[in-house]
């Protein structure tokens, strides 16, 4: 059939647009998807941040407990809904399930919770704990508190979780083949590139347009577009299912038997399935690894980041902006040389990339955070303050982690995911991709809590000293699994081992 004939290309469209006429009617509908999804989760990302990093009693060290302890219980709890429903529902039908809640949810805090703030917060209770606590855990109360604004974060949080990683990336391993991916994943992900560029260039600049003690309206703005796009994300699975599924040119052999028998397989089973399997432990490494280092960072980033910008729409402001440039730096890399950087280097140096970038970047700025007492010399000569120069440091690496993320961390992840039965690609990648992720930045979360709570005082930033030591250990060990991992997928995915 002609979809089992590998395309060939010219030099400069086998580099810039490598699908041949035939597949548009799979690509295209795709390549929506993961810009619509992406889109959404920088409206979220944004505006969870700046609600809880800005929020009244709040700040930056709010997001270690929020991530550690809440909303983890959420992700397996989800995990738990999608393994079972996995089951019994279609593809489709997962898809109207999971995003309609999300749907219901942004209209909710968005026209009634966040607007009656006042009404909904739990003055009394609160002013009581805070005076039990002390000064140095209000962390732990501020998500009581703020609640509303914690029930959002473990939301947005969950979007891209379940949607980006779940829905969508379980949809296209599943009806892509090996050597389509080879082609598509660096597409898809410079897709999901254009979505932050253009949400965080929107984000931006519906906050600078509000007044700067308005962040209701702001509010009430994103969950419009939220929820806008929620249906066309609907829409564009209703039209996959009815017109591109439907055709046997763009539905692989596995996945035709998987429709006729689908692995019934429990969320026990699937942890004793990935524990049994040292191909998906490694798996779970990099996953883990990529939220550990990040997150560890994250956190004395945003509490700089608010000593600058503690207003809400500032806040807001500058997050939109940042975005804008996590869209178009990996956008860049993913278009113009992504797919080449695979091609050239193959699987293995591809997937080392990210490690050694994230955690070069992370240490640098964790170093010059311990140091902001003797950059006042080098600021003034920059023209800046030292506070300035450290959230600049600290937004170029959160560009640059991310920048390795999508460009060239979730292409090559998810084509580790395509070799595998279906068993160990939609269970095992769910236990994966939700827990393994959410086991990363909560890990993460763990420890900085552990360390706000016994030596930090309440602040991060007073332990920034002992988080790069840290960073360099996880990364040692990430790297370790992808060289574990290389020797089987380069066998079976037929490239060289390099």
């Amino acid at each position: 059939m002609a979809s089992d004939i590998e395309p060939q290309f010219g030099k400069w469209r086998q580099r810039l647009w490598p699908i041949h006429r035939f597949e548009l009617k799979k690509f295209i509908p795709l390549l929506l998807l993961k810009f619509l999804i992406s889109f959404n989760y920088v409206l979220l990302y944004n505006t969870k941040d700046t609600l809880v990093v800005t929020g009244e009693h709040s700040g930056a060290e709010v997001i270690s407990i929020l991530k550690g302890w809440f909303v983890l219980p959420c992700a397996f709890l989800v995990l738990l809904v999608y393994t079972k429903l996995s089951n019994r529902l279609s593809m489709q039908k997962m898809v109207y399930t999971f995003l309609t809640p999300f749907l219901l949810f942004f209209f909710i805090f968005g026209f009634i919770l966040f607007p009656n703030k006042e009404f909904f917060t739990p003055y009394l209770l609160c002013e009581k704990l805070f005076a039990y606590v002390g000064q140095g855990h209000t962390h732990w109360i501020a998500p009581i508190y703020n609640w509303m604004n914690s029930l959002y974060y473990v939301v947005a949080e969950l979007w891209g979780q379940v949607v980006i990683m779940l829905l969508f990336w379980t949809y296209a391993n599943n009806i892509t083949r090996m050597k389509e991916a080879k082609r598509y994943y660096t597409l898809f992900t410079a897709a999901g590139d254009f979505g932050p560029m253009l949400g965080g260039a929107l984000v931006a600049w519906i906050a600078s347009m509000q007044t700067r003690g308005d962040f209701v309206s702001t509010v009430q703005h994103v969950s419009t577009l939220a929820i806008i796009v929620g249906f066309l994300v609907m829409g564009v699975f209703w039209w996959m299912g009815r017109y591109v599924m439907t055709d046997p040119r763009f539905v692989p052999e596995g996945e035709r038997e998987e429709k006729k028998k689908k692995p019934k397989l429990s969320l026990g089973k699937s942890f004793k399935y990935i524990l049994s399997s040292k191909y998906l432990l490694c798996l779970a490494a990099m996953v883990i690894g990529y939220g550990l280092a990040m997150n560890l960072v994250e956190i004395a980033f945003k509490a700089h980041l608010k000593q600058l910008y503690p207003v809400s729409n500032d806040y807001q402001n500058f997050g939109g902006k940042l975005m804008f440039y996590t869209g178009l730096i990996p956008f860049l890399v993913a278009f113009f040389a992504g797919g080449n950087i695979l091609r050239v280097f193959g699987w293995t140096r591809t997937a080392m990339i990210t490690p050694i970038v994230v955690g070069g970047c992370g240490v640098l700025f964790l170093l010059v955070s311990m140091s902001i007492g003797r950059l006042e010399g080098v600021a003034t000569l920059l023209g800046v303050t030292p506070l300035v120069m450290v959230v600049g440091i600290g937004a170029f690496q959160s560009v640059m982690g991310k920048t390795m993320k999508y460009s060239l961390f979730d292409p090559t992840k998810e084509m580790a995911f395509i070799p595998l039965d279906p068993e160990a690609k939609i269970k095992g990648k769910a236990a994966i991709d939700v827990v393994g992720s959410r086991l990363g930045k909560s890990g993460s979360s763990w420890l900085q809590a552990g360390l706000l709570d016994t030596i930090a005082g309440g602040s991060i930033l007073s332990v920034t000293w002992f988080l790069a030591p840290v960073v360099t250990i996880v990364v040692f060990g990430w790297l370790m699994a992808i060289k574990t991992i290389s020797p089987e997928f380069t066998k079976v995915a037929g490239e060289s081992n390099g």
